[in-house]
């Protein structure tokens, strides 16, 4: 009997009628930097909203509510990502970003081509303009990315998941999870090369 109303004194701390207000910008905010898509944000954000008020009764208070909303948000953003992984269009994904990359390497060692080794972006300024200009830049040369390839960057440099994290839910190797991180390094580097100044 105890332990349900220790259950009880912690849903009495949520506050679900006050969440839009507290939470939607930063829960929204979080969804786009990992989906690039304005819409499927706010469906996420949505769609954690419900998540929560339906398990509401599973709130045990040993995090924040916005540390608990946001854990559910991540959830069903790895949802996202298994679903678009595995879609039938990976192979022109994947050869698509590719190309992007093609010309930047020698085809006999594999070594960089002189005209596009690794420069400085220009970013070590604390310009803040310079700095936004580089983010969308770096947000347009992410959306070209094979989903897979954005799935497994994100997890693993956005949401510091662990490798065998990234590997279970998106039901990739861990020989294919470093491939996908170096191409998706070298294509992002590639990209950026050719569009920022």
């Amino acid at each position: 009997m105890q332990v349900n109303n220790d259950i009880k004194t912690v849903n009495n701390l949520l506050e679900p009628q006050q969440w839009v207000n507290k939470y939607a910008d930063y829960l929204y905010a979080y969804a786009f930097s990992r989906t690039n898509d304005e819409e499927q944000s706010r469906d996420l954000v949505q769609e954690t909203f419900l998540a929560a008020l339906q398990g509401i009764s599973k709130f045990e208070g040993r995090s924040s509510e916005s540390t608990w909303l946001t854990a559910i948000l991540k959830n069903k953003i790895i949802d996202v990502y298994r679903k678009k992984s595995s879609g039938l269009n990976k192979r022109k994904e994947v050869e698509d970003a590719e190309f992007e990359q093609h010309d930047f390497f020698d085809q006999e060692d594999g070594h960089w081509n002189v005209a596009y080794r690794p420069k400085s972006f220009g970013i070590e300024h604390e310009d803040p303009i310079l700095n936004k200009e580089f983010i969308r830049f770096l947000q347009m040369c992410m959306q070209k990315l094979p989903t897979l390839w954005l799935s497994v960057f994100t997890m693993k440099h956005m949401d510091d998941e662990s490798t065998k994290t990234i590997c279970d839910e998106l039901n990739v190797t861990p020989a294919n999870f470093w491939v996908i991180i170096h191409r998706t390094k070298v294509n992002l580097r590639a990209c950026l090369q050719k569009n920022w100044k």
